[in-house]
């Protein structure tokens, strides 16, 4: 980083979450600081850190009349957008502690969450969402304020329009005395029970984070993001939201993930911030786009990969000079920059993260020219651990710890963190929190990893049974299938989804209950030839539905395959302890559940 793009704010400046955004507005008052998509208007609207601070104030007046005192909570449930940022520094202003919820998540799921943490006051943006809201909202007692961003009618008179709750105007109050160790946010994370638990992150352990994550993560005050992961995400919260205001770039949110495409070439960002999710799209619509095409255009498609993963490995210090790098500004031109220009052509770093970036993808991209990173953490340690640099990256590695993070093997190779990100604890649970910090501090991530000769990190796999999403959400299996099989219809099942963009299960049905099933969905009672049947799919699926409803709503499963010969230890499904063996299972019927992920 150059002195002349340098413009960080330490946390010991900053003390707090809001102490560096004042700084930021202090510094670079007249700078841009959002851009968003002003739909009435149709344009991109951008907004400065001077504008933002108005914002703020008008937030902070209004949160000040809910008469909340220091160390109450409140709730946002919005979309990436600039009124995100705006309440959660007046909330912070005041005091108060965050705590945001997933915008796609099930009504009953953030009564949970918002009855554990005893919210004050929850933001929310439409209409849409008030309709399933409403059907809890006699769960949610603690509420004392409901505010919408829409503007609309409902019986509920602790609903309130941000237009109407808002004043004109306001100036921003001094926030009352806060040290740096004391609690900013709950953040509610899946548990292995099946309910999440709200993860307790201090100002300094997102400040710290966010610092220290800079000398692995390079940002720039003229740099631009296009903010789409969810900031309900801490991966996002600290990297997309923090890290921008403590370097004074610019951040664009993006309209939506349908449109994210446009929205690339619109913006041209310097850098991404994602989930693997987002280069499996990628790799998926080149594969499409390749199939299409002629052989010599496949051909050529391969040989630029090759060729520029070869001249990435010589630009690491890790290969040689090959005669094959003459073609590259050839390949370059004909292939790879045709690509990357879908990415707005300006992107100097992309960084990956929330789940693993399967091998082949970061071999691909890289290939191309995209600079990706991989990264690795968990949204109790802030959420960084580790990351790759640029210039010595391992893509098939989550990188080195990030400055400040300790990290060793424990009993089973389990990686345990230490540092200043590792989180205070679980709100209200201490069992949970002692399970998951040992007295001297180090934290069980409860993945299994290597570390190599270089000091690079190679998770292996997990001593629990979790399942990450390729948009980062975990899972606990067992305890979803715990449920599932109380359906006297299904006498085995397996969830399916580590590095896949939804949840699917492999379901054995009873033989003696299928028949009142096909009846009721007009079917033949004969299982092997119903199962295939897109009704019954649908039927099963619903029952499915029902018993997972205490879950998370990302935690939905999208199809099902269904099978009529049972798992036991004959066909080598099951352990002479009767326990499941998934690898043998995904093995045995890999190309079926491929099939569920047709055309994702």
């Amino acid at each position: 980083m150059t002195a002349e793009h340098e413009d960080i704010i330490p946390p010991a400046q900053a003390v707090t979450l809001h102490g560096l955004f004042i700084e930021r507005v202090r510094r670079t008052p007249d700078k841009e600081a959002y851009r968003y998509f002003d739909v009435p208007r149709n344009e991109w609207v951008s907004l400065s850190w001077c504008q933002m601070h108005g914002q703020v104030a008008r937030w902070q007046a209004a949160l000040a009349r809910e008469g909340l005192v220091k160390g109450d909570r409140v709730a946002l449930m919005l979309r990436n957008c600039p009124q995100w940022v705006m309440f959660d520094q007046a909330a912070m202003s005041l005091g108060l502690i965050v705590v945001p919820l997933y915008t796609v998540d099930r009504a009953d799921n953030i009564a949970y969450i918002v009855n554990d943490a005893q919210a004050k006051v929850l933001l929310f943006e439409t209409a849409e969402q008030w309709k399933e809201l409403s059907n809890v909202v006699g769960q949610m007692g603690c509420v004392q304020r409901f505010i919408s961003l829409d503007d609309f009618k409902a019986e509920e008179p602790r609903l309130a329009s941000a237009a109407r709750y808002l004043p004109d105007s306001a100036e921003l109050k001094a926030a009352p005395p806060c040290a740096i160790g004391e609690l900013a946010s709950i953040i509610y994370t899946s548990g292995t029970t099946g309910r999440p638990k709200g993860v307790m992150l201090s100002h300094s352990n997102m400040l710290s984070n966010a610092f220290d994550a800079m000398a692995t993560f390079t940002m720039r005050d003229d740099d631009l993001l296009l903010s789409f992961l969810p900031l309900s995400h801490t991966f996002e919260r600290t990297c997309g939201y923090y890290l921008q205001v403590m370097t004074g770039a610019t951040v664009a949110y993006a309209r939506s993930i349908p449109l994210l495409s446009e929205d690339l070439q619109t913006i041209k960002p310097t850098i991404l911030i994602s989930v693997p999710r987002i280069y499996e799209r990628i790799n998926a619509a080149i594969k499409s786009k390749l199939d299409e095409g002629s052989p010599l255009k496949r051909a050529l498609f391969h040989l630029a990969v090759e060729v520029g993963w070869a001249r990435f490995l010589r630009d690491q210090g890790r290969g040689g000079w090959k005669l094959s790098f003459l073609l590259w500004p050839l390949l370059n031109a004909l292939v790879a920059k045709k690509i990357l220009a879908r990415f707005g052509g300006r992107l100097r770093t992309a960084v990956s993260g929330g789940a693993a970036l399967p091998a082949e993808i970061a071999h691909l991209i890289v290939g191309l020219g995209l600079p990706v990173v991989q990264g690795y953490g968990l949204t109790e340690t802030s959420p960084i651990v580790a990351g790759n640099k640029l210039e010595n990256n391992f893509p098939d590695s989550v990188g080195q710890p990030i400055r400040g993070v300790q990290v060793k093997l424990g009993a089973q190779n389990a990686l345990l963190v230490k540092g200043p990100n590792v989180m205070m604890g679980y709100w209200n649970n201490p069992e949970a929190t002692r399970a998951m910090i040992d007295a001297d501090g180090w934290l069980n991530t409860g993945d299994i990893a290597r570390i190599s000769e270089t000091g690079h990190i190679y998770i292996t796999g997990r001593l629990k049974e979790i399942i990450v999403l390729s948009n980062g959400e975990k899972i606990p299996p067992a305890d979803m299938e715990a449920a599932i099989l109380n359906d006297p219809l299904i006498d085995q099942v397996m969830i399916y989804g580590e590095g896949k963009p939804y949840l699917v299960a492999l379901a054995v049905l009873n033989p003696v209950v299928w028949p009142q099933v096909a009846a009721k969905v007009g079917v033949r009672s004969d299982m092997p030839e119903s199962l295939t049947d897109s009704n019954v799919e649908a039927k099963v699926l619903r029952r499915i539905a029902r018993n997972i409803s205490g879950f998370p709503g990302y935690a939905r499963v999208h199809r099902v395959l269904l099978l009529t010969d049972p798992w036991n230890i004959d066909n080598g499904l099951l352990t002479p302890k009767l326990s499941l063996k998934r690898n043998k299972v995904v093995e045995m019927f890999g190309k079926q559940i491929e099939e569920l992920y047709k055309g994702h």
